[in-house]
């Protein structure tokens, strides 16, 4: 008998353990309750959206356009080449700097099929909705390089 009601207070310990670290669940931005929206965001044909910040020239003025890919801690603010080479030099050069959020991080919703093809097309479908031309570069700093390996592997052409 005592047995019994140590194995029932145990569980019962062991649920409201349980409950006390557990996280919340996911807060989606935008949605009610969740954080708002402050950056420009874009709508994919799948009904996602990516967040993106732009740096440089006016991409319509621009020689040469690049999108950059965060690394694994970061979001679109974290853009090296922008933040660390004074605006002057960009807009010498007339160079474009676009940066997103990943699917999953910032303000872009997540992506729960994503595959390195996937985030190539990602790329591909902002440099289209952003009209950036046939012809972009793609730039990653330390796990965005595994999104550029899939943009040179699935768009080549681009």
């Amino acid at each position: 008998m005592l047995t019994k009601i140590a194995t029932v207070f145990l569980i019962g310990i062991l649920a409201l353990s349980y409950q006390a670290i557990k996280p919340p669940p996911p807060r989606t931005c935008g949605s009610p309750g969740g954080p708002s929206i402050t950056a420009p965001r874009i709508k994919l044909r799948d009904g996602r959206h990516l967040a993106y910040k732009e740096y440089g020239v006016p991409r319509q003025l621009a020689n040469n356009k690049i999108i950059f890919i965060h690394g694994f801690g970061s979001c679109r603010h974290d853009t090296v080449i922008a933040t660390n080479v004074p605006s002057g030099l960009l807009e010498e050069l007339g160079v474009y700097i676009v940066s997103f959020d990943r699917p999953g991080y910032g303000e872009s919703d997540a992506d729960p099929k994503r595959s390195v093809k996937s985030l190539a097309l990602d790329v591909e479908e902002l440099a289209d909705k952003l009209e950036l031309g046939s012809k972009f570069y793609v730039m990653g700093f330390s796990m965005g390089g595994q999104a550029v390996w899939g943009c040179l592997k699935f768009i080549p052409h681009r």
